[in-house]
């Protein structure tokens, strides 16, 4: 059974500590949504989680399925199987959407996916996800609307098939058909693989689609209550101000989580990648 533990995770970014003592477990199948004002360091606990260099882990430690992840490079984290579905997906220009996903597959198989299947596969993912034809031919995200990127994010996690998933707000950008598409996407897979789910969303209405079991509240770098699906209705309803008041917050300034938009991975590094998976 793959559980995430984490335990008295502190991080910094740039000298700022974002990250003061994050405690979570999520076991396997379930599904976990964290909630709190933007800037208290949601997405830095993603970015953690899945091995950004930008964000120093100065304590606490991670294990995923008895693992230490802070061990790991970020390439044996999603060997390991966990997936980031990122607030910001990167543009790779020069290369297409399925050399790059063809080379991410193939990095977790004894032997490459064969042609065949290797398309059946993505053009199936890409009718669910109601995506334009040719996306297998497009550079990665180049072009690409903001919901698009979002959605294309969610093709590579079907075709990866992670056992955790992060999402971190993917229905950001997304106009309402898209939102039930992906919901549909991620609930779907779920149900296919039993993968455990991390996700970032302000929408309460997002939430109901992928109905979460659990709810965390993070405010300045600690989570501050946990509950079940009626904690995101209350939120919805009334806001964050009851927290503020029940737990004896003063709340933090929104800030600009500047370290919650991922570094660049290179265009040369991930043509190399690519390359030496076609070999």
């Amino acid at each position: 059974m793959k559980t995430l533990e984490i335990r008295n995770l502190h991080v910094k970014v740039e000298d700022k500590e974002i990250l003061k003592g994050v405690d979570l477990t999520v076991a396997e199948n379930e599904i976990h949504a964290l909630m709190g004002p933007n800037g208290n360091g949601k997405s830095t606990l993603l970015a953690a989680i899945m091995g950004n260099p930008k964000y120093e882990i100065t304590e606490g430690e991670i294990i995923y399925d008895g693992k230490d992840l802070l061990a790991m490079p970020v390439n044996e984290r999603s060997i390991a199987g966990i997936f980031l579905a990122m607030q910001y997906p990167q543009e790779i220009p020069g290369v297409t959407n399925s050399d790059f996903l063809r080379a991410a597959m193939n990095v977790r198989r004894e032997s490459p996916v064969p042609l065949f299947t290797f398309i059946k596969a993505i053009e199936k993912t890409i009718k669910d996800l109601q995506m334009k034809e040719d996306l297998a031919h497009r550079f990665l995200n180049e072009g690409f609307s903001g919901g698009e990127k979002k959605r294309n994010e969610i093709v590579q996690m079907e075709l990866l098939k992670p056992s955790l998933s992060m999402l971190d707000e993917i229905d950001s950008g997304l106009d309402v058909d898209a939102i039930k598409i992906v919901g549909d996407a991620i609930s779907r897979l779920r149900e296919e693989t039993g993968m455990s789910i991390i996700v970032v969303s302000h929408y309460e209405r997002f939430l109901e689609m992928i109905r979460p079991q659990f709810t965390h509240v993070l405010v300045d770098g600690r989570i501050v209550c946990s509950g079940g699906p009626e904690l995101a209705q209350r939120i919805d309803s009334e806001g964050y101000d009851w927290i503020y008041r029940e737990y004896n917050i003063s709340p933090a300034a929104e800030a600009d989580e500047t370290a919650a938009r991922p570094a660049s991975i290179g265009v040369c590094a991930v043509r190399e990648s690519v390359k030496g998976a076609e070999q």
